[in-house]
């Protein structure tokens, strides 16, 4: 299953091209964009030091803990037992795509904080009501799944939040939505990937034209689960140079909503 959307930033602008546009897909770690705007709307204060652990409360009851092995980032894992800014947890989430951290800034807000961001969003399909490796809780139908619209809406929905834009453009796996991309064009995005799923939004800003959302999910045996190799991310590349190509086609009116400045990750 291949969905593809893709849209003028400007303004509520419907897209210009879709495919299977609500077709329900494994969130993977694009949920993690929607945990980082409960946070940061919740008012925590990011600068606050909280525990680095490695147990947390399922949503069906009990306790569950994430596996290393399955994680992209090893910097949250060596500083188990120890206290840092909530701040590098939520910047390490989306930067490095880092399962530990998404799961200490999940226990920072709520899983109803979570679905309050696709509600505003105007998400119509997607949910991700529990936390990564919550195993229990997908064993009794309680599942992450997005659909490339919902996507698209959800990034659309940080257009006053600028600084949640730069952070995603500092995201470290550029291999799929940024590889079909010239090495200089700014883009703000996430991805996610596991056996059997890659997928991936992003905010594409071009120097000659008004910026543009695309969110490509793809599901089925291409995707390896690789972080950087996986062949499904060389699919996306190809899709995303695709609408790069044609992006004065996609585009009306340059929109009033400028994001931040380029920033690089702290």
């Amino acid at each position: 299953m291949l969905s593809v959307v893709v849209a003028p930033w400007a303004g509520q602008a419907e897209p210009v091209f879709v495919r299977n546009p609500d077709e329900l897909h494994d969130a993977a770690s694009t949920m993690k964009v929607a945990v980082l705007a409960a946070l940061c709307r919740s008012g925590a204060n990011l600068d606050a030091e909280v525990p680095v652990v490695n147990r947390f409360e399922s949503v069906v009851g009990g306790e569950f803990g994430n596996d290393p092995d399955w994680d992209s980032d090893p910097l949250p894992w060596e500083l188990l037992g120890t206290h840092v800014p909530l701040r590098l947890l939520a910047e390490r989430m989306i930067t490095h795509s880092s399962n530990l951290a998404t799961n200490i800034c999940l226990a920072r807000t709520t899983p109803q904080a979570v679905a309050e961001v696709w509600r505003r969003a105007g998400a119509t399909r997607s949910s991700t009501p529990r936390g990564i490796e919550d195993y229990a809780a997908r064993a009794r139908g309680v599942h992450n799944r997005v659909s490339a619209r919902d996507l698209v809406r959800l990034l659309r929905s940080l257009a006053e939040e600028p600084e949640l834009l730069a952070l995603l453009e500092c995201n470290e796996f550029r291999v799929d939505l940024a590889a079909g991309l010239p090495s200089n064009t700014r883009i703000a995005f996430k991805n996610g990937w596991f056996p059997g799923t890659r997928l991936s939004v992003g905010l594409v800003q071009s120097a000659d034209c008004p910026p543009y959302l695309i969110a490509v999910c793809y599901t089925g045996p291409l995707a390896d689960g690789t972080d950087r190799t996986d062949p499904a991310a060389r699919l996306l590349a190809r899709i995303s140079k695709a609408a790069w190509d044609r992006r004065e086609q996609i585009s009306g009116p340059g929109s009033s909503i400028r994001p931040a400045p380029p920033r690089s990750a702290g």
